[in-house]
């Protein structure tokens, strides 16, 4: 068997999941040249919520932060997590935008796309995956691991299989709420190796206590790579650490032949901004085995963490992730990632702190059953349309087919404040947040 290939997810995975994305790009800096030397097959370094944490919490230009990685990384290809139709943002957005947004990530330093939809709604891939190969650039689809009574092997199979035929380079399984057990990580490996033509590579979080146990089945069941953090921003939350793969795969076929002794200084640095961001990092030590029950993911944990605690309300947490399991069985189960997981996780806090369940529906639900995200695996429990559109009845069309153009809109909304077409795409994308943020940028205040 050939050699491992590794995705290192430090810098965006890895730190949304511990400490709600708040690591600034001056923290990064240091430490990227050093990364960059130690033989990653790509680093994962931007998307999911770094894109609006830039923004909202640490006054950065997300396209600047791109651009600066690349130019730290040069021997190493650059991956984004991207939502499919609802790019870097919490909704389904025009095709015109999703075509820009993907030109400008390629032309920035992206060179692998990532792309899922947070209800395996392939529709919701398609008009990314054309994006992505009108680019030129590599599509590494996404199939989102979850338990439910609507996933099987046998599901997961026929929509990696989709993806393949839609273009998808290489094929990504993610378990971002820490679920997969051993035998399951074997058996469905086993089952994509044998169904695709692509290679396949597995992502896991360490949450259930069961991550590293999976990818060693996944390993003897012919995954062609693994997404890992460094040791010191692993485990918890995040992913398995690098180094117990480099120790364990040493002298063996799937041997990644990267140095171990490299990794010293690079975890000195990354151990010590663990530090620096305490306050914001997630107080889950070790293992919470409720993972296996409410199934909210690494990287929404850590944010509902954070949000609790500033409203003092950190006791009310074991409440809130139970509900969000009732929560997500009323959605029609499914895999909670985002913007699905952010849905089930405000949607379980307001029925906990209300007393009163869906007395109060987020804008965001109501879009959701409305069928402006997608069609959900299994069918949304009537009590929750009721509360959520009265006599309004759902309509599954593809989200995108519903939404008129969005650049030339934009662009005549943000007027002067926009310089560029990254500074359009970025108000298409962020229309709440954008203005403030070009004012500041171009020093228009």
């Amino acid at each position: 068997m050939p050699r491992l290939q590794i995705m290192d997810t430090t810098i965006r995975d890895g730190q949304q999941s511990l400490w709600a994305t708040r690591m600034s790009i001056g923290d990064m800096l240091p430490i990227l040249p050093k990364m960059d030397r130690v033989g990653y097959w790509a680093i994962e370094a931007w998307g999911g919520a770094t894109f609006d944490s830039c923004m909202r919490f640490l006054d950065e230009n997300p396209w600047d932060r791109l651009r600066s990685i690349n130019a730290a990384t040069p021997n190493t290809p650059l991956s984004m997590l991207t939502r499919g139709q609802n790019l870097v943002g919490y909704k389904a957005y025009p095709d015109d935008v999703v075509e820009a947004f993907i030109a400008q990530a390629a032309e920035a330093g992206i060179d692998v796309f990532l792309t899922f939809d947070a209800l395996q709604d392939l529709r919701n891939c398609e008009t990314t995956f054309k994006a992505i190969k009108k680019a030129g650039k590599k599509i590494e689809g996404s199939v989102q691991y979850n338990v439910s009574p609507f996933h099987t092997t046998e599901v997961f199979v026929q929509n990696a299989l989709e993806q393949e035929q839609m273009g998808a380079s290489l094929m990504h399984v993610e378990d971002m709420a820490g679920l997969m057990t051993p035998e399951a990580a074997y058996e469905l490996i086993t089952a994509l190796k044998k169904a695709l033509k692509i290679p396949v590579h597995l992502h896991c979080h360490c949450t259930g206590g069961m991550a590293e146990m999976a990818y060693w089945e996944a390993i003897r069941a012919g995954v062609d790579g693994l997404d890992v953090c460094v040791s010191s921003m692993s485990m918890g939350p995040s992913l398995p650490p690098i180094e117990s793969y480099l120790a364990a795969l040493k002298g063996t076929s799937r041997d990644p032949k990267i140095d171990l002794g490299q990794f010293a200084d690079i975890n000195k640095k990354f151990a010590e901004l663990r530090r620096k961001y305490a306050d914001f990092g997630t107080k889950l030590v070790g293992v919470d085995v409720g993972c296996l029950q409410h199934q909210i993911p690494g990287g929404m944990l850590s944010n509902l963490e954070s949000q609790l605690t500033a409203m003092k309300l950190y006791d009310r947490l074991p409440e809130v992730l139970e509900e969000a399991t009732r929560v997500r069985a009323d959605m029609g189960y499914p895999p909670l990632a985002t913007p699905s997981s952010q849905m089930c996780g405000a949607q379980a806090t307001t029925n906990v702190l209300t007393g009163n369940r869906y007395a109060m529906v987020s804008r965001e639900l109501k879009d959701y059953c409305r069928g402006l995200y997608g069609r959900p695996p299994g069918p949304i429990d009537p009590t929750l349309l009721e509360k959520a559109l009265g006599d309004e009845k759902p309509a599954f069309i593809r989200p995108g087919d519903q939404l008129a153009p969005g650049m030339d809109t934009a662009r005549a909304e943000v007027g002067s404040l926009a310089r560029t077409e990254e500074d359009i795409v970025t108000y298409a994308l962020f229309p709440g947040y954008a203005p403030d943020f070009l004012k500041a940028k171009y020093s228009l205040q």
